[in-house]
């Protein structure tokens, strides 16, 4: 009897992750860049002598779909998009890189670029800084190009280059921020063969019908899971009946 408990009791409480995970997919159908998030289960063994055939449901890992979202025109030229694989890296306030596909980038007060949330975008050397008064072309190597607004207007100065990755996939991991980082740590090296787009974002890859289906069949997988543990502590009671009845 208890091996239905076990089964149903940790299927149940994993599914409710599971829930969590599209929820949270759902919710960032429109954030710029977003990789949507899968979890996977798998049954492991219960190590004791007295319990050889019990087994619980566990998550497996997390899943990320690296899928490219669809490209978005703003006609911006702080917006940029990586086309195909690849990621713009950012300098953390501890000085470590963590990486994005969301490429909204503004200017703070002292010319730095940045993300929407203040994490400074990487150069060749750290952060990038551009003068006042200038206007800016990001050409798709990264390559951040000023053009002063006042004096000589046909004088084009090169101020610095994006810094574009390309890390194997599996190597990354997704934090609490949403921003990836190699699962050992460490930087990863520009790759020369990633590129952007000016003038683009990158839409979420999260299909919303595909999640809602999801939902809705988490949804009955769970109440299926609890109806099995109504049913095992129906049937404990019976039998518990019967040997009181000998």
């Amino acid at each position: 009897m208890d091996r239905l408990i076990y089964t149903a009791m940790t299927g149940a409480a994993q599914t409710m992750g599971r829930q969590a995970a599209v929820a949270q997919n759902l919710a960032n159908v429109s954030t710029t860049g977003y990789r949507a998030e899968e979890h996977r289960l798998r049954a492991v063994q219960v190590l004791s002598p007295a319990l050889p055939t019990r087994a619980f449901v566990v998550d497996s890992s997390t899943h990320n779909d690296f899928t490219p979202g669809p490209m978005q025109a703003t006609g911006r030229n702080l917006d940029i998009a990586v086309q195909g694989s690849g990621f713009i890296a950012l300098v953390l306030p501890d000085g470590s890189e963590a990486y994005t596909r969301n490429g909204s980038l503004q200017l703070d007060v002292n010319g730095v670029l940045q993300t929407r949330n203040g994490i400074p975008v990487a150069g060749d050397g750290g952060p990038i800084s551009v003068p006042p008064d200038v206007k800016i072309n990001i050409a798709n190597d990264g390559t951040i190009s000023v053009v002063p607004e006042t004096g000589a207007q046909n004088t084009v100065n090169a101020n610095g280059r994006i810094k574009l990755v390309n890390p194997p996939e599996a190597d990354l991991v997704r934090g609490a921020d949403g921003l990836f980082r190699l699962r050992g740590g460490g930087a990863v090296a520009a790759d020369q063969n990633t590129t952007m787009a000016s003038g683009y974002l990158e839409g979420s890859n999260v299909n919303p019908v595909e999640q809602m289906v999801n939902m809705i069949s988490l949804a009955r997988q769970f109440d299926l899971q609890t109806k099995l543990l109504t049913t095992a502590g129906t049937n404990d009671q019976a039998a518990t009946q019967i040997i009181t009845n000998f």
